[in-house]
């Protein structure tokens, strides 16, 4: 109990410093993380990525399902949420990068993961930034993977749908508010 109101306060602290980056007041359940995981093989992933990985609910979940040979990189632009994650997986395969999720590329080092998870605010984030990294989604992800988001509000389906051919939806009553979860497969135009 005393982590999960350790995670809200330091949450809280990073979305009051910047609530356009951060999206959400507090982190997202662990049911949501759940329910947006099963939509994609993360067991069978040989590389990750989590963009805007916050207090660790995905990053710990991610770990916990992946094999051990696996690669996880998770990208967190809040320096103290970056230091928060480094601290609290002590984790070989994890590669915490306090950096915008924009810049994926340049931390892969030419691999494209089978999996990216992607909790971005990308309603409160400015519109190019936001139409950047969308567009980004297709290109990293390997051929037959998944790209999941977890979402607020279903504003973004339209845009995954512009992206990938095959777009699936689920909703998470569990979570305050309730989380709309998609998973991208199939690129348009690979």
């Amino acid at each position: 109990m005393k982590q999960h109101l350790s995670d809200r306060l330091h949450f809280f602290r990073a979305f009051a410093a910047n609530p356009r980056a951060v999206g959400a007041v507090l982190p997202t359940s662990r049911w949501a993380v759940r329910d947006m995981l099963d939509m994609a093989d993360v067991a069978g992933a040989g590389l990750v990525v989590e963009m805007g990985a916050g207090t660790g609910v995905q990053t710990g979940e991610l770990l916990a399902r992946m094999r051990p040979d696996a690669r996880l990189v998770s990208f967190e632009v809040d320096q103290r949420l970056a230091k928060l994650l480094h601290d609290r997986y002590d984790d070989p395969r994890l590669q915490v990068v306090a950096d915008s999720a924009e810049h994926v590329g340049a931390h892969l080092g030419g691999r494209r993961p089978d999996v990216v998870v992607s909790a971005l605010p990308y309603t409160s984030l400015p519109p190019g930034l936001r139409q950047r990294l969308l567009d980004l989604l297709p290109r990293i992800v390997a051929p037959g993977g998944s790209v999941l988001m977890l979402q607020y509000s279903p504003v973004m389906e339209a845009e995954l749908r512009k992206r990938f051919a095959s777009v699936r939806r689920r909703i998470s009553p569990r979570n305050v508010p309730p989380a709309f979860l998609y998973a991208g497969t199939e690129p348009r135009g690979s």
